[in-house]
């Protein structure tokens, strides 16, 4: 019986001593996700050149917009003009054929309106999801390069509260590495600030 507790205690005691050791062997950093994102610089470029793109695209629609409006306008006129009895039945069937093919015209224009805003939106939201992706491996990599270099062995998104209860502020790691994200950003870097993560884009257009 007593050889059984000795054999008892010295397992707790070796299990005890190998957690100390695993506790200590364990250095554990955390980062602010939506901090990095937003402060990188190429966040706030790509996000410019897709406001450019929405910018141009509102554009488009608009012109698109106001061609149907105006024929629109002139396929009122020819209706009209086409019910003057004053003018001769040739005279107004000519113009009940100009507005049937108005009439063509302007179903052909909405039907192109509502494809190119279709196109305009799907492209603009994958590529957002393909500059948010691409940005966030690049962020990704340099917190993993932090983290070897500092002997870290885990580094936890402390930007997730459902994830994380507490950090450490003195494990953060936070600023280290958006200073080394932004010491390649262009020295007159005048874009505007990020809004958010994921690159926040409203295509509802126009």
């Amino acid at each position: 019986m007593n050889k059984f507790r000795f054999i008892i205690a010295l397992a707790v005691s070796l299990l005890t001593v190998a957690a100390v050791s695993a506790s200590a062997q364990s250095k554990i950093a955390s980062v602010d996700m939506k901090k990095l994102f937003n402060g990188y610089w190429k966040t706030k470029q790509a996000e410019a050149l897709l406001d450019k793109d929405k910018a141009d695209a509102r554009k488009n629609l608009k012109d698109m917009a106001d061609n149907i409006e105006k024929a629109q306008t002139d396929y009122k006129q020819l209706l009209v003009q086409a019910g003057d009895q004053a003018i001769s039945s040739d005279a107004r069937d000519k113009l009940k054929q100009s507005a049937d093919d108005k009439a063509k015209e302007i179903n052909s224009n909405k039907t192109a309106f509502d494809q190119f805003q279709r196109q305009v939106e799907a492209t603009l939201a994958d590529k957002s999801q393909r500059m948010s992706g691409n940005l966030v491996v690049e962020i990704q990599k340099a917190v993993s390069d932090k983290a070897k270099i500092g002997g870290y062995t885990l580094v936890v998104n402390s930007a997730n509260p459902e994830a994380v209860v507490f950090a450490d502020p003195a494990n953060d790691i936070t600023d280290s590495v958006l200073s080394q994200l932004n010491a390649g950003a262009p020295v007159d870097d005048s874009t505007p600030t990020g809004v958010g993560l994921p690159l926040n884009l409203s295509t509802n257009l126009p």
